[in-house]
């Protein structure tokens, strides 16, 4: 177990952040371990396709026996949604003694794979020929995905925000993940691969927390000397390789039209108005629209609110349903007889609607 105390100082300086450079790098352990990031599958399948003649084998051999992956490589990010390539030039001015020694700290004094003994001899040539491939593996397997990666992780980021709101650190804790929990000015982590038992002091440095796709279980840098970092499995991850849209949901479908029913589906979790175009096939615009209407049906007592699950422009996060929404998904539902018939309605063929309701 990993212990982490923060004082006040710390929680104030506590932030989220997301990383495309740490996603490519966390990616690389599904290669290895397929059947235990089972979620990831789809990805790995389209991964193997696009990858084509690239030779991923040294990056491979960068995962230790227990799924850790060199700190030089999973930095703590300096802005909130970090770029692959501002990240990657930070690797690049990574000192030589640094790489050496994080990579050897990653095979727990097990010899170093091959692949890369050569190159521990000249560090910061090492360094310099992962840099490239690594930008080489993002491009081809990870980038065409990121878009849809980011909307699943802002919307993650937007539901943390809204339980820190409403109930401070210890709600914004409570659900992060099974293995980690807070009490009493502590954060205590269970790993699932082996650390030492430590007891971490954040002392003034802030604690970083991050959502990921390609992550399981809580994770954090093997040095405990490095910026308090601690990547979690984000919300939804699930839904990232979804291309269909989900199953109809019957009786709403008639009363509301098909599109604004799948749209109320798709909102069991947060996503942003991006994403929701993706899975169903529209633009986003055709999102907002349809989200305007919904919630103009739902507070039908009033102007809609604006709140956070109201969207802004085309990369502003849509969160779960207030609870006026989902309760007129509900009354939409008892409705069903008085709207669409009495008795026996259901065995009429509901009336026709036009495409695209």
């Amino acid at each position: 177990m990993i212990e982490l105390r923060l004082e006040i100082e710390d929680l104030a300086d506590t932030r989220f952040a997301v990383s495309a450079f740490n996603e490519a790098v966390l990616s690389l352990r599904v290669w290895l371990l397929p059947g235990y990031y089972a979620l990831q599958l789809p990805w790995l399948h389209h991964a193997r396709e696009s990858l084509g003649g690239l030779d991923i084998a040294p990056l491979l051999a960068l995962v230790g026996p227990n799924r850790a992956v060199p700190d030089f490589l999973t930095p703590r990010p300096d802005e909130p949604v970090a770029g692959f390539d501002a990240e990657l030039d930070r690797v690049r001015r990574v000192p030589p003694a640094k790489v050496a020694a994080d990579i050897a700290a990653v095979h727990e004094g097990r010899p170093v794979p091959a692949v890369l003994a050569d190159g521990l001899r000249r560090p910061a040539r090492l360094r310099d020929r992962l840099a490239e491939l690594l930008h080489a593996y993002w491009t081809a397997t990870l980038e065409p995905h990121w878009p849809r990666m980011r909307g699943v992780l802002e919307a993650d980021l937007l539901y943390r925000a809204q339980r820190l709101a409403r109930g401070g650190a210890r709600l914004l804790f409570a659900d992060l993940h099974p293995g980690i929990t807070w009490r009493d000015g502590v954060l205590r982590l269970e790993l699932s691969y082996p650390h030492r038992e430590l007891r971490i002091p954040i002392t003034g440095r802030g604690l970083c927390l991050m959502p990921a796709v390609f992550v399981k279980t809580p994770g954090m840098p093997l040095d405990p000397g490095e910026p308090p970092t601690v990547s979690y499995p984000a919300r939804g991850v699930a839904t990232v390789w979804e291309s269909a849209p989900p199953a109809g949901p019957g009786v709403l479908a008639d009363l509301v039209g098909r599109r604004k029913a799948a749209i109320l589906a798709c909102l069991e979790r947060p996503a942003s108005t991006t994403d929701l175009a993706r899975r169903l096939g529209v633009t986003p615009g055709a999102v907002s629209q349809h989200l305007a209407v919904l919630r103009g049906r739902a507070w039908s007592g009033g102007p809609a609110p604006d709140g956070p699950s109201c969207t802004r422009g085309r990369r502003s996060a849509t969160g779960s349903p207030p609870v006026p929404l989902s309760g007129f998904r509900d009354d939409l539902e008892r409705a069903r007889p008085r709207v669409i018939g009495t008795e026996g309605a259901g065995d009429r063929p509901p009336p026709k609607r036009r495409e695209g309701q």
